[in-house]
């Protein structure tokens, strides 16, 4: 093990170096004319502003310049500006982060309990109609983007059903409270902050925004951990120590939560 951690951060820095010499050639495709005039409008003098932004970020220089000077930005943290966002890439990255780090805690939750627990499901029901079920479940899973799940998600559950909200983070109503001067706003994460304020309602709306997202962010890693714990407690089911604590008059219940599930994480 320590020899192959060794050996991975020896490569890191040559896997490092070929993937910003890869997005730097992706970007570096258009002409200084083509960069330039995303961030220009249509008004008479733009071929003078074209000029004016070739030559202030150096587009015109040589590409190994160009990789240079772009690689000590980016160990700067300076990633650009946002044409969308109406100002620095980082900001917006920033602005974007307790939301994105939000549905990514929330969604460790049913990832871990749900992928491992159909996992040992499958395999005490070894080709048997839940099995046979969960493999479909599995296949699809793997298969479909996350983004396809969602959209069928909203279709269902928002569209037809009515069940869950769409849209923004939380309702307008709990918005601007949440903007509001009165609201303390510690991690940008809602449902953090509302516990933190005493504010149940705002921690059930926003918990609300956040089941679709977390189910079709999940539903891929349920898929892929089904598969894995399947057949890892699979190979556990049939080891010799499995079937001597059988033989002993154990119950079954004892055997698999006692003997077999705990080998079958390892």
């Amino acid at each position: 093990m320590t020899t192959y951690i060794i050996r991975r951060l020896l490569i890191m820095p040559f896997i490092l170096f070929g993937v910003t010499v890869l997005i730097f050639a992706m970007l570096t495709q258009l002409s200084p004319t083509q960069r330039a005039s995303l961030y220009v409008r249509d008004v008479p003098k733009r071929q003078d502003q074209l000029e004016q932004l070739i030559e202030q970020y150096g587009l015109n220089d040589p590409i190994p310049q160009q990789y240079v000077r772009w690689i000590k930005s980016l160990a700067k943290g300076d990633l650009g500006f946002s044409k969308t966002g109406k100002e620095p890439v980082l900001q917006v990255i920033l602005g974007r982060l307790p939301a994105t780090a939000e549905l990514a805690l929330w969604a460790m939750i049913p990832i871990i309990l749900v992928g491992i627990q159909l996992g040992i499901f499958a395999a005490l029901h070894h080709n048997r109609l839940p099995d046979q079920l969960l493999r479909v479940f599995s296949i699809v899973g793997t298969s479909m983007p996350s983004f396809m799940a969602g959209l069928l998600l909203l279709m269902v559950f928002a569209a037809w059903l009515g069940w869950l909200p769409t849209g923004d983070r939380l309702s307008p109503i709990y918005s601007r409270l949440v903007d509001s001067p009165d609201w303390h706003r510690v991690t940008g994460m809602h449902t953090v902050d509302a516990l933190i304020n005493g504010n149940l309602a705002v921690f059930w709306d926003a918990l609300k925004h956040l089941i679709l997202p977390i189910i079709a962010l999940s539903y891929i890693s349920w898929a892929v951990l089904l598969r894995v714990t399947r057949s890892s407690m699979l190979e556990t089911l049939r080891q010799e120590y499995v079937t001597t604590a059988r033989a002993k008059g154990l119950t079954e219940r004892v055997v698999i939560q006692k003997h077999a599930r705990p080998n079958a994480m390892l």
